[in-house]
């Protein structure tokens, strides 16, 4: 083949790669906007693996205040509400200030669960939500005013000390769903009736059949299943309550404050402003793994919007009666699965929480799930934090022998307060707030045996890896 001669081209040249049309169209798939028909199914699947973790923490926090069904329906109303903001502000962000703008899920977190709990038990009837807010909103102010510092402290925040949380939140809240399948009112005549405990076991076994058996989508929504069979089991036997959605309004915002102004307790703060630094490590591993995942990396900035996000949803949640927000892992799941990466589905999954979080309606049709139901659910719901701990655990060096104290020493601080429910009776108040929490003590514990093992003293030694994005 003959070579072109040299000189001027007269004809049309090829076109420069810099202007060709895959160039100029080519999106990353973290931007991408979805056809319809693509979005929508993949923002279900978002919803669907996160709705139950959402309603949790109003369903238990509200049971043990004492709030009855149409109390209980409005905290789940501002959860989802809140909810819903928080996973727009993060996945659309506003530019520069808040926002990871990665497909990254926001909700109450159920590692707040056991310490709100704990200061409820220290607070008399109408001080225990008034309490819990006013906590809760300085804990939020505590992760805006550490956010941007908080790279620095994650060294003293490694698996070891995460593990033990995380482990120990599911296990302080294993009595819940125990007392849920025993029928959640213990002044109720048939509480521990094996009626209501066979439902609850009837509920527990749907959800193991639907995972073994189940495939795909059906798999991944077994808990909402199992909800929805037990509770359809339930009406004819006549276990499920009605009138929450005779007193429910349609649609309604939630009322700012309308459990009580809050109150701003000392050691109530103390305890939550330790589960929010827990909750920003998640958040931080939440988002360095989403990076992995979508191929673009989580730098410090990007973790520094999305704390401040986790932090404005913390302060401004509990004014509608919102809870500590962070990462649903759940979620960070359901990308790897799916490699649907467009943060627009996510976004799209976060209005559809805010939408419903306006209809109180629907938050009263989640309050129809008997409580016998809720507890065989409650049961694989909870275990499963627990083995996220254990999980978090094996990449933290146990063949260590010094790691293995720690985390055996941390978790036996956790789990006296679960033991023995008296033992600290003749401690102060605010130690019995932060003591009573297995959570608050067990982190406590574990932070000060991480420092004095692996970081006083130990300038030549090695220490463990400060943070896994896996």
């Amino acid at each position: 083949m003959a070579l072109p001669a040299k000189g001027p081209v007269t004809g049309p040249g090829p076109t420069p790669p810099v202007h060709t049309e895959d160039a100029v169209t080519s999106v990353h798939p973290v931007d991408e906007k979805l056809h319809p028909s693509r979005l929508v199914p993949a923002a279900l699947q978002h919803i669907a693996a996160m709705y139950a973790g959402v309603v949790t923490p109003p369903l238990i926090i509200g049971q043990a205040c004492g709030l009855d069904l149409e109390g209980r329906t409005r905290l789940i109303a501002a959860s989802l509400l809140i909810a819903g903001v928080a996973t727009l502000l993060q996945t659309l962000g506003v530019k520069g200030f808040v926002g990871n703008r990665l497909p990254f899920v926001n909700a109450a977190s159920s590692a707040g669960i056991a310490p709100i709990l704990a200061i409820a038990e220290t607070n008399g009837a109408g001080s225990q939500l008034p309490a819990v807010y006013g906590a809760v909103m300085v804990a939020g102010g505590f992760c805006l005013a550490v956010g941007p510092f908080f790279g620095r402290l994650l060294r003293f925040f490694p698996p070891l000390v995460t593990g033990v949380v995380i482990t120990l939140i599911g296990v302080t809240l294993m009595p819940v769903p125990v007392g849920w399948a025993q029928g959640g009112d213990k002044a109720a005549a048939d509480f521990g009736s094996l009626r209501n405990l066979a439902l609850a076991a009837f509920t527990l076994a749907v959800i193991l059949v639907i995972q073994r058996f189940g495939r795909g989508f059906v798999k991944q929504v077994a808990l909402l299943l199992g909800l929805l069979v037990g509770t359809l089991v339930a009406i004819p036997a006549g276990m499920a309550d009605f009138s929450a959605l005779k007193s429910a309004p349609v649609a309604a915002l939630p009322a700012p404050f309308a459990f009580g102004a809050p109150e701003f307790q000392p050691a109530a703060i103390l305890s939550l402003c330790i589960v929010m630094l827990v909750l920003m490590t998640e958040s931080s591993a939440g988002m360095l793994a989403l990076g992995e995942i979508c191929d673009r990396r989580a730098d410090a900035g990007v973790i520094t919007r999305g704390l401040r996000t986790d932090g404005l949803a913390t302060l401004v949640g509990p004014v509608f009666g919102g809870f500590p927000t962070s990462a649903f892992a759940q979620n960070v799941g359901v990308v790897s699965l799916t490699r649907v990466r467009s943060r627009y589905v996510v976004a799209v999954a976060g209005a559809t929480l805010l939408v419903l979080g306006a209809f109180p309606v629907l938050g009263a049709v989640v309050s129809l799930v008997p409580m016998p139901v809720l507890g065989g659910a409650g049961i694989v719901l909870f275990g499963s934090i627990a083995v996220s701990g254990i999980r978090t655990l094996s990449e933290a060096g146990l063949d260590d022998s010094s790691n293995i104290i720690l985390v055996a020493v941390a978790l036996g601080a956790g789990i006296i307060p679960l033991a023995s429910p008296t033992f600290y009776a003749d401690f102060p108040a605010w130690a019995q707030t932060v003591l009573g929490s297995g959570i608050s003590a067990g982190a406590l514990v574990a932070v000060s045996l991480n420092l004095f093992f692996h970081h006083l003293g130990t300038r030549s030694r090695g220490t463990v890896p400060a943070l896994k994005s896996s």
